[in-house]
């Protein structure tokens, strides 16, 4: 950028260190277009460089500081002068002087609190971005970037279902369930409409999804209420008794989390709204809000897909690079320390394996008459070096406790005796 065609002009670009392998999420902009953002993640580090790439390469650059920011913002379009800033941080990349070549700065911030959900609405705009600036005296060369950010939710304690009576006096009576009072944005909303008493023709009935974005304080609050989706549940007349299923997938519709008083300028919040018309096209509807939650993308291993990694041998560690522990015996697989910790289990040392195996070399060695007491032997020499006496229980009992400590499966069948078996 030049002043009037004078002096030196510089492109900006910002760019991200791990930018080829973060994840890119979908975002609404305000003319309702789909653009892809960076998406990071409450307490990520945001780290990369500030290019300057010089045009005019025998031009030297005058300047009065580089800086980046990383900045956190409420934009309402009612009063679009005004910006919320409620996270501000600033990191000077370069003091006063002059640049004669293109050259690139590094930034890192650390461990960014990032509390809310980045959100896009009728009258509000949250957004987070990194802003770098040259300060020049006559007009300063800033550029931006803006990122996602997307806040997760682990599953309530209390989710309890909602179920309530409702209905018009000698008229229409109207008992409805939902599942649950919670949902995260991939859930389905599983009910029931129950008809104690229809004396109305009633036509059709649909559930509607409704976002209700609340902005502004005290006099000034603007209520504007948009409805994201319309499921029709039944069409014809009911009759007393007659139940109808409800069962609404949410994955196909436009959701964000729930949002409360954030940052007590604007509020987001879902009603389901159960509409049914009669004959003479009279509306009788009944609202009741719902929390809706991100979860995160984390996939649980069964424990299957556990044990199937535990049965792969490997060295050093697995091919999801865990440390494992594994057996000098060549029957002996390595298993991945992950295993141990998800059954809540403390995973032996190798010097600890390795002392087993040899006892166990040393009993296959003896006579089959007494084939204990050479372990019994090894084990209380395993005494007096701290380590406490085990019980030895065969393959066929999928157990060996040492110490109060598990070993993996393979180890089983090291053994020749058994404790509860003889």
């Amino acid at each position: 950028m030049s002043f009037f065609g004078f002096g030196q002009s510089v492109e900006v670009e910002i760019l991200l260190n791990d930018a080829e392998s973060r994840k890119r999420a979908e975002h609404k902009t305000e003319d309702g277009k789909k653009e892809k953002y960076f998406l990071f993640y409450d307490g990520e580090t945001v780290s990369g460089k500030v290019s300057l790439a010089l045009k005019n390469p025998n031009k030297r650059l005058e300047h009065q500081g580089i800086k980046i920011e990383f900045i956190g913002q409420i934009e309402l379009y009612y009063d679009r002068g005004n910006h919320h800033e409620f996270v501000s941080l600033v990191k000077d990349l370069a003091r006063p002087g002059e640049i004669s070549q293109s050259q690139a700065f590094d930034f890192e911030f650390t461990h960014v609190e990032k509390p809310y959900e980045s959100y896009t609405g009728q009258n509000v705009k949250l957004r987070y971005f990194l802003r770098a600036t040259i300060s020049r005296r006559l007009n300063d060369v800033v550029k931006e970037m803006d990122i996602v950010v997307h806040t997760l939710s682990t599953y309530p304690e209390l989710n309890s279902s909602i179920k309530m009576e409702v209905g018009i006096e000698d008229c229409l009576h109207i008992e409805f369930e939902y599942n649950k009072s919670k949902y995260h944005l991939k859930d389905v909303i599983v009910g029931k409409i129950y008809f104690l008493l229809v004396r109305i023709k009633i036509k059709h009935m649909e559930i509607d999804i409704i976002k209700r974005e609340t902005t502004g304080t005290g006099p000034n609050v603007y209520h504007e209420n948009d409805t994201i989706a319309k499921y029709e549940i039944m069409d014809g007349a009911p009759v007393r008794g007659e139940s109808i299923p409800i069962r609404l997938f949410l994955a196909g519709y436009e959701l964000t989390p729930t949002m409360r008083d954030i940052n007590k300028k604007f509020s987001v919040r879902y009603y389901l709204n159960l509409v049914l018309i009669d004959e003479e096209e009279r509306r009788y509807f009944k609202q009741q809000e719902v929390v809706l939650w991100r979860k995160g993308d984390i996939v649980r291993k069964s424990m299957s897909h556990q044990a199937a990694i535990a049965s792969q041998r490997f060295e050093g560690t697995t091919s999801l690079g865990e440390p494992t522990f594994s057996s000098p015996g060549p029957a002996a697989s390595a298993v991945p320390a992950s295993l141990f910790r998800g059954l809540g289990m403390v995973p032996l040392r190798g010097l600890e394996v390795q002392r087993i195996l040899e006892s166990t070399e040393n009993t296959r060695g003896n006579s089959e008459s007494a084939p204990q007491k050479p372990l019994q032997s090894k084990m209380q020499t395993m005494r007096g070096s701290g380590v406490s006496t085990p019980r030895v229980f065969c393959g066929a009992h999928r157990h060996l406790n040492l110490g109060h400590q598990i070993l993996p499966p393979v180890i089983y069948q090291q053994f020749p005796s058994c404790t509860t078996c003889h």
